[in-house]
């Protein structure tokens, strides 16, 4: 599968309610790290929401950091997690949930099958796929 395509496949999750965008991210690369689907599921519950309330980290991008650090073995991680956040910013407009939301100031800058979307295109661009 492409990196489009898982893209695309992501953001269809996402969109359909199947799962948080966290979920979606992790779920897609299920077959590239060794760990069972459920299992990433179960993983990555809590990461909805920018961490359940739309302050922090959005849950796409805190999703491609745990694929990036099984897909790495955690070799170079924290360099990964900066390129993967200047990636999805650049893309996105802002890394924090409530800001990409329009909390606060009512525009929105990103939706989040897009923020999904942006995490695992970003997540290609950081791994090379």
């Amino acid at each position: 599968m492409t990196i489009q395509e898982r893209a695309e496949k992501a953001a269809a999750l996402k969109k359909s309610g199947a799962c948080n965008c966290c979920q979606a991210v992790t779920g897609v690369f299920a077959d590239t790290v060794g760990v069972g689907e459920t299992t990433l599921k179960n993983l990555s519950a809590g990461f909805a929401g920018g961490m359940g309330c739309m302050q922090a980290t959005c849950g796409a991008l805190i999703g491609a950091n745990i694929i990036a650090g099984l897909r790495s073995e955690g070799i170079g991680s924290a360099k990964k997690a900066r390129e993967l956040l200047t990636k999805f910013k650049e893309k996105s407009g802002a890394t924090i949930c409530g800001e990409l939301k329009g909390v606060g100031t009512g525009k929105v800058l990103c939706e989040c099958d897009d923020c999904v979307r942006n995490a695992v295109l970003s997540l290609g661009e950081v791994l090379g796929n």
